[in-house]
């Protein structure tokens, strides 16, 4: 219980330096552009590489990941049924919403909480991997070509070559699976580009919320509602369904992928929307309530799951 609080205590006071941040101005009007520009072209992909590159590939490719998956498409597909087939959402903002409702934040909150919670930072592994591997290249092949305006099958085809991100995540997890293992002097640099990521991820996002307040009257408060309520309520329950029932977890293992579940929606689908100019608001808000929902989730999760 203690972890839980303790992690998000450190996040949340680094996320309130970058409110104060914002509201004194002190980074000046273009700050939250070149804040989101450098993590996703410089910070995220060095953290990715060396989070993956370290990871055990016997925990990467087990069936927790594919828990993971099953989870977070049942989520995406509940939320997308209403989107777009009742509310009629354009795609590029849709795409951001259903994001906002399964992914979860692997990084900066799952890493801390895989730690002082399951036990085993190596239970986020998996959990990264699905979202960087699969999951984001079809939201960034979807959010390019809606917002560039333009389809074209070698686009689409060569999307995963030229982000930064998936780069960094696919060459990570290429040594994770050939267990080779670079030397100090050549990974030394990346680990320490890429430990400034989740600190400038939270500042940015900490800035973002000043002059601006969570479920806003607007046509994206019923989105950000529906988002939220899929990924505190009903993706910790269908990863425990799926976990128990289909794949026979049990004990430690469970624990671990509805603790992952139980996690609040990523930073990174508020970057991405930052990035390409679509769905801010859905992911901004749905962000922050997931992150303060997530607290007594988690600690219900916890009680229920926990080791004795």
């Amino acid at each position: 219980m203690g972890g839980v609080l303790t992690g998000f205590a450190i996040i949340g006071s680094v996320i309130a330096a970058g409110y104060l941040v914002g509201r004194l101005g002190i980074l000046g009007e273009h700050a939250r552009f070149v804040l989101s520009r450098i993590v996703f072209f410089v910070l995220a992909p060095c953290l990715l590489f060396t989070v993956l590159a370290d990871a055990d590939v016997h925990v990467l490719f087990s069936s927790l990941l594919v828990v993971s998956a099953i989870t977070a498409l049942v989520c995406f597909l509940a939320y997308g049924v209403i989107v777009f087939g009742l509310w009629r959402r354009p795609l590029a903002d849709g795409a951001i919403g259903v994001a906002s409702s399964g992914w979860v934040n692997a990084n900066n909150i799952g890493i801390p909480v895989a730690v002082y919670v399951i036990g085993d930072p190596a239970y986020v592994a998996p959990v990264i991997l699905i979202q960087l591997i699969v999951f984001t290249p079809i939201l960034l092949t979807i959010l390019d070509l809606r917002t560039r305006g333009r389809t074209s099958l070698g686009r689409i085809l060569s999307q995963p070559v030229r982000n930064p991100i998936i780069i960094g995540s696919a060459l990570g997890a290429i040594l994770s699976v050939t267990q080779i293992e670079l030397p100090d002097a050549v990974m030394e640099p990346f680990r320490l580009v890429g430990a400034a990521a989740v600190p400038v991820v939270l500042i940015g996002f900490g800035m973002s919320l000043h002059g601006r307040r969570a479920l806003a009257p607007g046509a994206e408060r019923k989105d950000v509602v529906l988002a939220s309520a899929i990924k505190l309520a009903v993706m910790p329950v269908v990863a425990w369904l799926v976990g128990r029932f289909a794949f026979g977890l049990e004990d430690e293992q469970l624990f671990a992928v509805v603790v992952m579940a139980a996690l609040p929606t990523a930073q990174n689908v508020f970057n991405y929307a930052q990035r390409y100019d679509r769905g801010g608001i859905v992911a901004r808000d749905t962000v922050l309530i997931t992150t303060v929902g997530s607290v007594p989730v988690l600690l219900v999760v916890a009680a229920l799951l926990g080791p004795g």
